[in-house]
């Protein structure tokens, strides 16, 4: 399911934002925000060439930004009655296919019988899918990931171009290797033999319920293609041997609940689950999931009984760990890239806030120390200069600011798909 990028669309950008605007320095006052999943504090944060810094007193910000190599003066904002998360990393996308609905009648056996029963390019609903260019449709699985809270994202394709990724309102990861999977995937040992050692090399494996699904941990193995860089996508198929090889090898898994409850009936148990040290929670496509990482968060939690410390952590600094993220991404650390979210405090634990979080309830995304997501209402805080730079999109009658090129995406995706546009599932107007 893939086509050349359109270059006209690729360089596609809002009036507003191809305006050249200076990053500022951030002084966030009166929030509590999170140490870890159970604990916060009430403190201010400076958020300085786009990292996390404990922020000095207010006399002193001008001389502190010099020392820092920033000219820029600084900007308070106040966000007291507000707390303050990282911001989420979703271990696991197709970021192309955010505007298609769940394809298929399952449960099948492996993700093989779903994809012969679901692709037929030249009828509907797929055929006028593949019609949107393809960049235009990158975009919207980049807004997916950005409505809930998501500032990195790993998209399990090919490398999307540099020039066009830079544009995009949340970070898509760089450093890894992958191949589809052992059934579609090409040079899949080479591939692996080729990852540099602190590199990810990412593939789906035992997806699905048969014994096929079942032993394709085992050929990794043989084939030297499962050690402490390797990163298993689904592994529902796995039996308890298998699972403990994984963890044995050091190897990582991403867990995507409810693309695998809707492909094949069944996903992980809680038990397996908790064998990984090295496991993060993802959303996977809208092709087969039920909308974004927070309904996975919801479904981790409602349906199967997690924990909120675990699910805040399977989308946090674990899921940063399976990625090998470097800068931070996942916390909020003292010199950690500025990569956080806002949300309104009811002064419970990081952990629920996050267990209890909508689309409604997020107010605030900021990624490497740049604004792309706001609630009108908390857009009164902020300078006008930075609402100037987002545009309007309502998502299931949600209103958010977000910095994307949100009235031409619309535009386009009504004159392939119709009157009425949906991102995973939900619906969205301008």
């Amino acid at each position: 399911m893939g086509e050349p990028m359109s270059q006209t669309l690729l360089e596609a950008r809002s009036p507003a934002m191809q305006r050249s605007v200076t990053p500022p320095m951030w002084r966030l006052t009166g929030a509590r925000v999170a140490t870890g999943a159970a604990t916060a504090i009430t403190t201010d944060l400076a958020v300085i060439n786009g990292r996390l810094h404990h922020a000095p007193p207010a006399n002193s910000h001008r001389r502190g930004a010099a020392q820092m190599g920033s000219p820029i003066p600084v900007q308070t904002v106040d966000l007291r009655d507000y707390i303050i998360l990282p911001g989420l990393v979703n271990a696991h996308d197709h970021l192309e296919f955010g505007l298609f609905p769940r394809l298929g009648h399952g449960p099948y056996q492996n993700f093989l019988e779903w994809a012969a029963d679901i692709y037929y390019p030249n009828r509907s609903p797929v055929k006028e899918q593949l019609s949107i260019p393809k960049s235009v449709r990158l975009w919207w699985g980049a807004v997916r990931n950005l409505l809930c809270g998501v500032t990195t994202v790993c998209h399990h394709n090919p490398q999307i171009p540099c020039s066009f990724r830079a544009r995009l309102p949340v970070r898509v990861v760089t450093r890894y290797t992958w191949a589809h999977s052992l059934a579609l995937g090409k040079n899949v040992a080479e591939t692996f033999r080729s990852t540099l050692v602190d590199t990810p090399f990412i593939i789906h494996a035992a997806e699905g319920a048969d014994e096929q699904s079942r032993a394709e941990i085992f050929w990794l193995d043989q084939v030297g293609a499962l050690d402490p860089k390797t990163v298993i996508v689904h592994g529902v198929g796995m039996d308890r041997a298998g699972h403990e090889l994984l963890e044995r090898r050091g190897s990582a898994l991403v867990w995507c609940p409810t693309s695998n409850q809707f492909l094949l009936g069944r996903t992980l148990d809680l038990d397996s689950v908790r064998q990984h040290r090295r496991i993060a929670l993802a959303s996977d496509s809208a092709l087969t999931a039920a909308g974004d990482l927070l309904d996975e968060i919801r479904f981790a939690r409602g349906h199967l009984r997690a924990t909120a410390e675990e699910a805040y952590a399977m989308v946090t600094n674990r899921a940063a760990d399976v990625l090998r993220l470097m800068r931070g991404e996942g916390t909020l650390t003292e010199g950690a890239v500025a990569d956080l979210i806002a949300i309104a405090d009811d002064g419970g634990r990081p952990c629920d806030s996050l267990s209890a979080l909508n689309l409604e309830r997020l107010e605030l995304v900021m990624v490497g120390g740049e604004i792309k997501l706001l609630s009108p209402s908390l857009a009164r805080r902020w300078s006008n200069e930075v609402s100037a730079n987002l545009e309007r999109l309502e998502i299931d009658g949600v209103d958010r600011l977000i910095a994307a090129p949100v009235r031409n995406l619309f535009n386009v995706a009504q004159k392939h798909l119709g009157k009425e546009i949906h991102l995973a599932g939900k619906r969205v107007r301008v």
